[in-house]
């Protein structure tokens, strides 16, 4: 691989940690003015409508004939799906507090998954630089007060399967790289996730009997701001981040990168919402960013091929 790809790779995953990190704000912004299942068909209405614009002006060619695409469908039954399924009904019998801490361990997930099913190898400082990341989230969830509550095990048992379902996705769509461009399973990814999130809503406000309130969020103009965000920025351009950096990095260094959108969460409350920066969320960042460069950076060094004269 180039020096240029792998930067570009390295820029990737920064930039789709730093959008995740905003868009939890936007998305709590959002649910201000409509239902779980309507924001994410419409963040994913947004998205697939804005990618298929060059699509149908011929500037993005995509070909799927002969490939596995079955197995693009399995990666989207895991991620949008299945990540955001679990993970919206397992905060509404958990808080958003948990689901932050037990997020912090997926890049353990997907190193495990690499390893077995990727065969990706670590060595004994990486594997400490990733704990190391994940203890750092923990730290400072915990001296916020927060905590896991054995009492609300259903939406704690939802959120770890949306955990692995993001760790799977990682896993598998580092494997399609090899037969997709990163643009068609992106495409892929959003569409599906568009059409069922569509019909979920539809089916909502058919059995409540609310079509008359499907179309209303769009009378708000922060709603719509936040729909803006959430479907161009934190799904479109996320999307294209992370599976370009998974189709240049090993799966377990890219997804330890998902451990500094709790850093940007923290300064987008202290910039927008003027919350104060703490001694301790500032160890705890300093432990997620030593664990992210650890992970990337004391690999195996590649050994050089030698000539013989």
């Amino acid at each position: 691989m180039n020096q240029k790809g792998l930067t570009l790779a390295y820029l990737s995953a920064i930039l789709n940690a730093v959008i995740v990190g905003f868009s939890f704000l936007f998305t709590k912004i959002a649910l201000e003015h409509a239902s779980p299942i309507d924001t994410l068909m419409y963040r994913f209405a947004l998205s697939f409508a804005v990618m298929s614009i060059p699509v149908v002006l011929g500037r993005i060619r995509l070909n799927y004939r002969g490939k596995p695409i079955l197995l693009a469908l399995l990666l989207a039954t895991m991620y949008p799906l299945g990540f955001f399924t679990f993970q919206i009904f397992g905060l509404q019998q958990a808080t958003s507090s948990e689901g932050g801490i037990l997020f912090a361990f997926t890049p353990i997930m997907t190193m495990l998954l690499a390893s077995l099913f990727l065969k990706e190898t670590t060595t004994h400082l990486q594997k400490l630089s990733i704990f190391l990341s994940v203890f750092g989230v923990v730290f400072i969830f915990t001296m916020k007060g927060s905590n896991i509550e054995l009492s609300n095990m259903t939406g704690i048992m939802l959120l770890i399967l949306s955990c692995l379902a993001f760790a799977g996705y990682s896993i598998l769509a580092r494997s399609l790289m090899k037969s997709f461009s990163s643009v068609e399973i992106s495409y892929l990814m959003l569409g599906i996730g568009f059409v069922t999130f569509l019909v979920a809503s539809l089916t909502d406000h058919a059995a409540d009997g609310t079509f008359d309130r499907l179309l209303e969020p769009l009378g708000s103009g922060t709603f719509i701001a936040s729909i803006g965000y959430l479907g161009v920025l934190s799904s479109l351009l996320t999307a294209l981040a992370a599976n370009y950096s998974l189709s240049k990095l090993e799966a377990s260094k890219v997804s330890v990168f998902s451990n500094l959108s709790t850093i940007v969460s923290i300064l987008a409350g202290v910039i927008v919402l003027g919350e104060e920066m703490t001694i301790y969320a500032v160890i705890g960042s300093a432990m997620i960013i030593a664990g992210v460069v650890g992970t990337n950076l004391l690999g195996r060094p590649l050994k050089r091929k030698t000539s013989k004269s």
